[in-house]
């Protein structure tokens, strides 16, 4: 079994990284941060000098002290550091369920002692009931706070030791009995950031047991699972279905569901899985009806208004999609609890010899390395998360299926545009018409693509995206101001045909009132459905400015690149460039062009996300040999970067070995001209598909 070598961070001596996780326990919010591991050396030949490192790791059994002692008990003599030897050590794993800090003393050598400290800073006795928490917290850290193949979660934070919490079907149902104890209390982990309120059927530990039984593929064992919890409560019956679909027994899925809707009729959860399921299939016609009601069930959640937006996509409804979409309520984003700890004053990052291989060497990936054009560094949509994320990716469906030019005439339809404000200001009609209210009525609004039927969105009004609106519109201000409400041509003579949008009125906080403008065009037309329209949410306002500079910088990279080909000229880019390119490309639904872009940033430098990337590509087209290469690479440079566990990459694998076979596989590794140390790692990942027993690992 190859190990990973130890990341060491030296300790800045004016600052105790345990005193500062101390008082970070009560800003705590998620599952916690990794565990923190913090050691005490002296010099072999002195006895007054002492030094503070530590590490971070996920995955390692927390069930019991002893697990841990036994964890410290592997760092006490570290080949890569012969001139110090440790004469203490302390592991930090926090219990998100009782949010303590569970720790483990260890006195080398000598005494091994327990305890765990509360949120003030109080020490208290660790109890059994808390060490079953806290297995669970570990397990559901190691999933969440994975790594997904590209690195960005390697990257984010340094330092840290990755491992897989389970390794067999032994652990397997110690996990799942933990998780069934405990299963009622999930909710106090928090939820995934698209859920506003964490319930039974959404939190962080049916996020996990979701992503292990996908992951590893056990869906028998998931099965069992919530059929003994779904006797306690009936809500679970979605959590089932969602497996049963997994598992591919689809007619016991869909009797399930039928039989939960006749017994809860308005849980949004089942009606969520019903819709999604429906949709999937092609049925928007089902799949509608019951996204409607999901929305009645729970009008504000996220989730239920994007299904409901997905379906109309789906069934070509562009106007009651954008409608559907304004209605969604945003979130802040609340990211993952990391460390937070002061600069180290040293950082020793070993190379555990197993994993040396010069083909995955990123060493050019350093910060700065690569020169990128501003422009790309701007582009905001790249760093949208939770909400934000999902509702961006919904608008660019709709822009690669019908194109920018209709997706603006859809949007100036639908939408109070500035230009109609400003005119209706002027010479409004008898009576009191506020913009604000006579918009936002909308109970009788007519469907410009002959759909009578009133988007669901009349029946609940306003959102919490004042407070959340799109994290990133420092960068577009300036771009505002260039338009006054009237469409442009983009700043490059390459892109004539993509205009700037042109501006909608926004729900602002404070002031709805726009400032003044110079009077619009006295030839324009008469905006006779102005009372029938909506105002735009100041968040989708945004992303279709957001949305409308990475259209330009899109397409003047394609018209530079066909003019350069013409030319028979190099197109030349930074590694680092073709990355965002391709990053960008796929965020508009242009794959043959993200996996261009990577490949070309591949054939400069190794990228753990380009290769990500082009790996998407070869399983759809499915070149099991191709796909192998990638996987080889990618757990390669993750064992490098001390991670011996990427739920995604095991995924991957585990298909391909449904696919084409244990044997097959296993010969192709084999074949592959890489150094024998290198392949030996993803045998390990082909062991753990073994050892779970996976459909193709028996032959």
């Amino acid at each position: 079994m190859v190990q990973t070598s130890v990341p060491e961070l030296y300790e800045d001596d004016s600052h105790s990284v345990i005193e500062i996780r101390t008082d970070s326990l009560q800003s705590l919010r998620e599952l916690g941060p990794p565990d923190l591991v913090h050691l005490v050396k002296q010099p072999v030949k002195s006895t007054t000098k002492q030094i503070g490192v530590y590490h971070h790791v996920t995955g390692i059994d927390a069930s019991s002290s002893a697990s841990l002692a036994a964890y410290i008990n592997t760092l006490t003599y570290q080949p890569n550091d012969k001139q110090h030897k440790v004469i203490s050590a302390l592991y930090c794993c926090y219990n998100a369920f009782s949010r303590v800090d569970m720790r483990v003393q260890v006195q080398i050598p000598g005494t091994v002692e327990s305890y765990c400290v509360d949120e003030r800073g109080n020490k208290l006795e660790a109890t059994e009931e808390h060490w079953l928490e806290t297995y669970l917290c570990s397990v559901l850290r190691a999933y969440s706070y994975a790594d997904n193949g590209t690195g960005d979660t390697i990257k984010r934070i340094i330092g840290v030791r990755r491992f897989n919490p389970i390794m067999s079907t032994e652990q397997e149902h110690k996990f799942l009995e933990a998780a069934e104890k405990l299963f009622f209390s999930g909710w106090q982990l928090g939820s995934d950031p698209e859920i506003q309120v964490p319930n039974l059927v959404s939190n962080h530990l049916t996020s996990g047991l979701l992503d292990y039984i996908r992951t590893t593929g056990r869906y028998t064992s998931g099965i069992n699972l919530f059929e003994k919890l779904r006797m306690r409560d009936p809500e679970i019956s979605s959590l089932l279905a969602r497996v049963y679909i997994m598992g591919d027994e689809e007619v016991k899925a869909v009797q399930l569901l039928h039989e939960a809707v006749e017994e809860l009729p308005m849980d949004y959860s089942i009606l969520d899985c019903q819709a999604e399921f429906c949709n999937r299939k092609g049925r928007g016609d089902l799949a509608l009806e019951i996204a409607k009601r999901g929305v009645v069930s729970a009008p504000s959640e996220f989730g239920t208004w994007a299904r409901l937006a997905e379906v109309y996509v789906g069934m070509e409804q562009w106007d009651l999609a954008l409608l559907t979409l304004n209605s969604c309520p945003m979130f802040t984003y609340q990211d993952k609890d990391a460390p937070r700890l002061p600069e180290p004053a040293r950082i020793s990052l070993p190379l555990a010899p197993e994993t040396i291989c010069d083909e995955i060497d990123d060493a050019g990936a350093t910060p700065g390395s690569d020169e990128v054009h501003p422009t790309l560094r701007r582009l905001a949509a790249g760093n949208y998360k939770g909400t934000f994320h999902k509702a961006y990716i919904l608008l660019t469906e709709i822009t690669k299926k019908i194109g920018w030019d209709q997706l603006l005439k859809i949007r100036s339809q639908v939408f109070v545009m500035e230009e109609e404000y400003r005119h209706e200001k002027q010479t409004g009609p008898p009576g009191s018409r506020n913009a604000s209210t006579v918009a936002l009525r909308g109970t009788d609004t007519p469907q410009p693509n002959g759909h009578a039927e009133p988007v669901l969105g009349d029946q609940v009004e306003g959102s919490e995206s004042d407070e959340a609106d799109g994290e990133h519109e420092d960068d577009d201000d300036d771009d505002d101001s260039q338009t006054n409400g009237e469409p442009i041509a983009a700043s490059s003579h390459l892109d004539p045909d993509v205009s700037k949008p042109s501006h909608s009125v926004t729900v602002r906080s404070g002031a709805e009132t726009p400032q003044p403008h110079p009077p619009g065009d006295p030839s324009h037309q008469q905006y006779t459905q102005f009372q029938h329209k909506r105002l735009c949410e100041r968040w989708l306002d945004n992303l279709f400015m957001v949305l409308y500079e990475d259209l330009r910088i899109y397409t003047i990279w394609r018209t530079e690149a066909s003019q350069y080909r013409q030319q028979q000229l190099a197109y030349k880019k930074s590694a680092e460039e073709w990355e965002i390119l391709g990053e960008l490309a796929e965020r508009l639904h242009h794959r043959d062009e993200s996996v261009e872009a990577w490949q070309s940033c591949l054939s400069m430098r190794f990228s753990p996300k380009a290769m990500k990337g082009v790996l998407g590509l070869y399983e759809r087209k499915g070149d099991g040999r191709m796909v192998l290469g990638a996987l080889i690479r990618l757990v390669a440079w993750q064992y490098r970067w001390y991670s011996e566990f990427s739920p995604e990459l095991l995924y991957a694998m585990r298909r391909l070995i449904e696919e084409e076979g244990a044997v097959k596989v296993r010969s192709i590794i084999q074949a592959t001209s890489l150094p024998q140390h290198i392949l030996d790692l993803t045998h390990q990942y082909a062991g753990l598909c073994a050892a779970f027993r996976s459909s193709g690992s028996d032959g």
